[in-house]
């Protein structure tokens, strides 16, 4: 990792920057399988966002580096009998592809870990699609310690 790469707890008035790096990050998702899944809505999601995190029930980290955001994690508690309790469920997970390769990831997963432990949290979850198209992903979780829980994420709209 570079030296004047930071990881920190964003705050609400970064809503903006960070809504951005969602829309390279479901860009990048409908661009690799091919569907168009998101409905993405800058001014919407940077809104959103602002209110998640001011509620202080939705956390975001993310990379800076030497001003520039250059990636992100969000994340959210969840209780579950399955889960033994509390846990952390990751939202969103992206690194601007120019800084992949260079531990960031490794380094934001790190923060997730340590920031649920300090919360008390059993366990940390993300989903991420069984697809060809994402075998690089799911192998980066998987050395990072996370193993397949089995199901397949479904939603129906309300």
């Amino acid at each position: 990792m570079r030296n004047n790469i930071s990881i920190r707890q964003a705050n609400p008035q970064e809503a903006a920057a960070i809504a951005q790096l969602v829309g390279h990050l479901l860009s990048e998702i409908m661009s690799t399988t091919g569907v168009q899944a998101f409905q993405f809505d800058l001014d919407a999601t940077t809104e959103r966002l602002e209110q998640f995190l001011e509620q202080g029930k939705y956390w975001v980290f993310v990379i800076e580096d030497g001003g520039k955001l250059t990636g992100f994690f969000s994340m959210y508690e969840c209780y579950a009998l399955y889960a033994e309790g509390v846990f952390g469920t990751m939202a969103e997970f992206y690194v601007d592809p120019a800084y992949r390769g260079q531990g960031l990831g490794r380094a934001l997963l790190d923060e997730a870990k340590t920031f649920g432990r300090e919360r008390g949290w059993k366990r940390l979850e993300v989903t991420t699609p069984p697809l060809p198209e994402y075998a690089r992903t799911l192998s980066f979780y998987e050395r990072e310690g996370f193993a397949v829980a089995g199901g397949r994420k479904m939603k129906v709209l309300l």
